[in-house]
């Protein structure tokens, strides 16, 4: 896994800047809503802030060293002004965006567990957390305090996501995907997709893309409903692994990274053209 964080010009395909100071693996990125701010977390115990500077690069602005071990996770409040940061080392810390201060540490004190993936609920009330001991666990954001804990995967969650609504939790993992009631805290569907390293709902909510062997787009439903399959994508990297996948816009295309290190932009669902835009990252 590579040390830096690459920036691209999605028309032209150009890179824009490449985020370089990281002494261990890349583990997680994520834009900071409609701020030119991104953050990056990383093996080597840090999560970096980096904003543009002069030339249309980007410097780090913090360097943050609270964790004391493997940063998995990055996960932007919806205000934008907080994030949360998941480690291998049983916490996840609470950072105020513009001065970088952690606001808060935390662990649970009832188990030990290794914080593997974190995502933000969109009312920004509730944090959900994966874990290395294949549980997810549910937060509140004001009090700290873990308010659900789901069971049932096999293995390490990957990924975590909400729906745009708040109704529903998609988790993966090694054994597969599974989507979760909020409002009854049940599990009421499982996708069998071994080895699923990643999990997304789209901004609206219509849509669920699942990255495995392959990458999959489900059309939401209900509880009850069907969710159906509207679109396979297959995995060009020929490593049989996609690693992560993300929406852009209106759910016009589909973002997916995977082992060969390339960046892959899928054209959705309109559009039954490939638009393979790989890049080496």
């Amino acid at each position: 896994m590579d040390t830096t964080a690459v920036l691209f010009d999605r028309q032209s395909g150009q890179i824009l800047s490449t985020l370089t100071g990281h002494s261990k693996k890349v583990t997680s990125i994520k834009f900071v809503g409609d701020t030119d701010l991104v953050l990056t977390a990383s093996s080597d115990k840090t999560v970096r802030i980096w904003g543009s500077s002069e030339g249309g690069n980007y410097a780090c602005k913090h360097t943050l060293k609270d964790h004391t071990a493997e940063v998995r996770a990055v996960t932007v409040h919806a205000t934008n002004k907080y994030f949360v940061s998941a480690s291998l080392d049983s916490t996840w810390c609470f950072y105020d965006m513009s001065s970088g201060l952690c606001l808060a540490q935390v662990t649970d004190d009832s188990e030990k567990v290794d914080y593997t993936a974190a995502a933000f609920h969109p009312d920004g009330l509730i944090l959900g957390t994966g874990t290395a001991q294949s549980i997810v666990k549910i937060w509140d954001v004001k009090s700290q305090a873990n308010v659900a804990k789901f069971g049932g995967h096999t293995g390490e969650i990957t990924s975590v996501s909400f729906s745009e609504n708040g109704y529903f939790l998609a988790t993966s993992a090694l054994d597969g995907v599974r989507l979760w009631d909020l409002r009854k805290l049940k599990n009421f569907r499982t996708f069998d997709f071994p080895n699923a390293n990643s999990v997304e709902f789209d901004h609206s909510g219509s849509y669920l893309g699942i990255a495995a062997s392959d990458i999959r787009v489900f059309q939401t439903a209900s509880v009850k409903a069907e969710w159906n399959p509207v679109k396979t994508l297959p995995d060009l990297s020929g490593t049989g692994r996609a690693t992560c996948v993300k929406f852009g816009p209106d759910a016009k295309y589909v973002a997916v990274g995977s082992m060969d290190r390339n960046l892959r932009i899928f054209g959705l669902p309109s559009n039954d053209s490939t638009e393979d835009s790989a890049q080496d990252s």
